[in-house]
């Protein structure tokens, strides 16, 4: 799915967290009705089956319950997407990302096949893989044998968040199930817990590498390959900072992937990502406004002799900001789009050509966008999970509390049919309505994230005294839940309010508009 992904270092946010956020995009033309929930450790199924690829896949026998961000409508899978477990680990999958004919043609992707299509419709129960995986062909020849696929976006959350209990457990567990199964996709994956977070990048369909994010450093992930560096002795023996497939550098030696010259330090994304004409439109200009944005001083970012442009291939992939960096910068870099440059697709400024050349952050296709926050000075409950739904250009964030046995209804039964009683649907109500109206209505989008997003910290700081206090595991978890539950009634009654405004001023500019009353 076409994604924004940022990352925070411990060390480089305001509180010392760590920060996990990204938008979930649908692709072009489609969107995705999505719901917050709580999957608990006896939900959690024993035999995994993916509906994509026909695998099936015995689990192991002692999950955790987490949160999980899933599809409304069913059919493609759960698509997890991501969340907080019980353990306090955090995981975001999948920023889809790009590759090259090398790295393809090396080691393919594991994609499901079937000589007759369609069986893709109708597939026989007799045919589905069995718990180690392997096709059951007892009933068909070799000719009609159907070949299971491999792992994707869809799987990623369930098959590894209810079992790790740190961040480099994530990405060793995901690693080995990749190396096992492959994947159809290319993929990016972040992990984190209270002290790391990993960042993993898949390669073609059996081969990763993860890397360590530094302490004071974020990350900016568009779609495409991202990490510039790469320590592979590390990765292939201390593993401090470092983590890979175990054959990764005879695969490279194999298909000659390097392209470093001389004592160059090896660089990933040459070797095993993309450099295409549309990363320069679709991928490069989002990394280089968010680092923009966070490094204004660091370089320069325009004109004739810029260090970096939108359509640069060697913009960083982490960088050192140059002030600490809190969950509302991520909230407006990930719902922006572009502004206070000539690619605003709502500027009203500069050569008009050059409005929505590139495209934005925040996308109207954005079924939401979460920030997994983990914070190391709270023993009880360190688990936050901020929310929006719908493009992040007209939508506000909402922290939830993960300690919690269930999610308020307003985030939780999001219906596959459009309804006002569901914070997702209010969401994409809003921003149709406001992109309407946009000059008119601006100023309520900005009045209504401002009040959410205050009253939110207002009442997650009154909640966290009284969580600290509280004398036992349960009376934490009935907290959050209270929590939760007076924010969500919060964001209802706010997000209601706005609607009702920018619905005023939208029927106001309607092509049969008449100033002339009855009377």
């Amino acid at each position: 799915m076409p994604c924004t992904t940022i990352l925070v270092g411990k060390k480089a946010s305001y509180d010392g967290s760590t920060l996990i956020a990204r938008n979930d995009d649908s692709g072009a033309g489609s969107y995705t009705p999505k719901r917050f929930v709580k999957v608990r450790a006896d939900q959690q199924p024993a035999v995994y089956k993916t509906a994509l690829s026909h695998l099936r896949i015995e689990l192991p026998s002692d999950p955790m319950g987490y949160t999980a961000m899933p599809n409304v409508i069913k059919g493609e899978g759960i698509w997890g997407a991501c969340g907080i477990n019980e353990a306090n680990v955090a995981m975001t999958a999948t920023e889809t990302i790009t590759s090259n004919e090398r790295v393809l043609g090396l080691d393919p992707l594991v994609r499901w096949q079937d000589p007759e299509e369609d069986r893709l419709l109708h597939f026989p129960e007799e045919y589905l893989t069995d718990e180690s995986g392997a096709a059951d062909d007892s009933d068909c020849s070799k000719e009609d044998k159907p070949a299971p696929g491999g792992l994707g976006e869809e799987d990623f959350v369930i098959l590894t968040l209810p079992y790790i209990h740190s961040a480099r457990e994530g990405v060793e567990r995901l690693g080995a199930l990749l190396e096992k199964y492959g994947t159809y996709e290319m993929n990016g994956i972040a992990f984190s817990d209270t002290d790391e977070i990993w960042w993993m990048e898949t390669i073609g369909g059996h081969h990763w590498i993860a890397r360590r994010v530094p302490d004071d450093a974020y990350v900016a992930m568009p779609n495409q390959f991202g990490m510039d560096y790469f320590d592979i002795e590390d990765a292939l023996g201390e593993g401090a900072d470092y983590l890979c497939s175990k054959d990764l550098k005879e695969f490279i030696d194999r298909g000659h992937l390097d392209l470093s010259m001389g004592e160059d330090a090896f660089n990933p994304r040459d070797a095993f990502g993309s450099h295409d004409d549309a990363d320069h439109v679709y991928n490069t200009p989002r990394a280089w406004y968010i680092e923009r944005y966070l490094n204004p001083g660091s370089f320069v970012w325009e004109g004739e002799d810029a260090d970096f442009r939108p359509d640069s291939d060697d913009i960083p992939w982490c960088l050192i900001p140059e002030k600490k960096i809190t969950v509302e910068d991520i909230k407006y870099l990930l719902g922006s789009h572009f502004q206070g440059t000539p690619y605003d697709p709502y500027g009203s400024y500069g050569d008009s050509l050059m409005r929505g050349a590139y495209r934005s952050i925040g996308v109207n296709r954005t079924d939401f966008m979460a920030c997994l926050q983990l914070r190391p000075y709270m023993d009880k409950a360190p688990g936050i999970e901020w929310i929006a739904f719908g493009s992040g250009v007209f939508n506000a964030f909402v922290p939830m509390y993960t300690d919690i046995d269930d999610t308020p209804s307003y985030l939780k039964d999001t219906p596959a049919e459009v309804s006002t009683d569901s914070l997702y649907w209010n969401n994409r109500l809003i921003a149709a309505l406001t992109n309407a109206a946009y000059g008119k209505s601006l100023n309520h989008i900005e009045r209504y994230r401002l009040k959410v997003q205050s009253e939110g910290r207002r009442l997650i700081n009154i909640y966290d005294e009284k969580i600290a206090g509280a004398p036992s595991e349960q009376v934490v978890r009935q907290l959050c839940e209270k929590a939760n539950q007076e924010i969500a009634d919060m964001a209802r009654r706010e997000t209601a309010a706005v609607l009702d405004k920018v619905l005023y001023e939208a029927s106001n500019i309607m092509k049969n508009a008449y100033a002339r009353s009855d009377a």
